[in-house]
C-alpha cells in the first residue's frame, strides 16, 4: 500500500505512548482514513519499556502484526536510546523523533543512523510547563503532526477537545491543547 504511514512508539510505561496511538487513529478515522493503533507489552510495570504501533491509510489496512520497518518512530524517553534499539528497521526515508533536549545532529551520532531524517523536541519539559507533569505523550502528538503532515493541527485540537470533553477539567484539556501546539512550534530537524 503507498499511502500506508506505519508508526512505532517507543516509551516506558505510564508515559501515556498507548494513548497517544490510539489518539492519533481515532483522530485520523474521523477524518475518513483506515486506521489501526494497539500496545505491544506483558505484564510490564509503570516505567518498563512498552512499544505502541498506528498505521493509518486511505485504503484498508490487512496487516494484522507489529510494526517492523516504521516510516515514523516517536520515543518518549530518551533513556531508551541507551537500552532498545529504537532504529531497528529504519527504512532510508524513515523519520525519528526523539523526546529530549539534544540536538538532531547527537541522537543521529548517537544512533549512528546514515539516512532518515532526524527529530527532537523536550517534550518532557513542555508537559512540565503547560500541564504540571512530565507526561510527553500530547507534545509528541504535536511534533508528529508537524513533522509527517499526515493530519492537520486545528483537526487534532478539535478531536481531542471533543474526545476528552467530560473526561477531564477545561484546565487539563487547555493545558494538553497548549502542549500540543507548542510542541508542533518547537520541534526542530536537522
Amino acid at each position: 500500500m503507498k499511502d500506508l504511514v506505519e508508526i512505532r512508539w517507543h516509551a516506558r510505561g505510564g508515559q501515556g505512548a498507548v494513548t497517544a496511538a490510539k489518539f492519533l487513529a481515532e483522530t485520523a478515522l474521523a477524518g475518513g482514513k483506515h486506521v489501526q493503533a494497539f500496545p505491544e507489552y506483558g505484564p510490564e510495570r509503570m516505567g518498563a519499556p512498552i512499544q505502541a504501533f498506528t498505521r493509518l491509510s486511505a485504503e484498508p489496512i490487512r496487516t494484522y502484526c507489529s510494526v517492523v520497518n516504521p516510516n515514523v518512530v516517536t520515543v518518549l524517553d530518551p533513556t531508551l536510546l541507551d537500552v532498545v534499539d529504537v532504529a531497528q528497521g529504519f527504512l532510508p526515508d524513515s523519520t525519528l523523533i526523539v523526546n529530549t533536549s539534544d540536538k538532531p545532529s547527537k541522537v543521529r551520532e548517537k544512533l549512528k543512523l546514515k539516512s532518515g531524517k532526524v527529530f527532537t523536541v523536550d517534550a518532557s519539559i513542555i508537559a512540565l510547563e503547560e500541564l504540571g507533569k512530565p507526561i510527553p505523550n500530547t507534545p509528541m502528538l504535536g511534533a508528529l503532526i508537524k513533522v509527517t503532515g499526515i493530519l492537520d493541527l486545528g483537526e487534532v485540537v478539535k478531536h481531542f477537545e471533543e474526545a476528552f470533553e467530560g473526561k477531564f477539567s477545561p484546565k487539563i484539556i487547555e493545558g494538553n491543547i497548549k502542549a500540543i501546539k507548542r510542541a508542533f512550534e518547537e520541534v526542530k530537524g536537522e
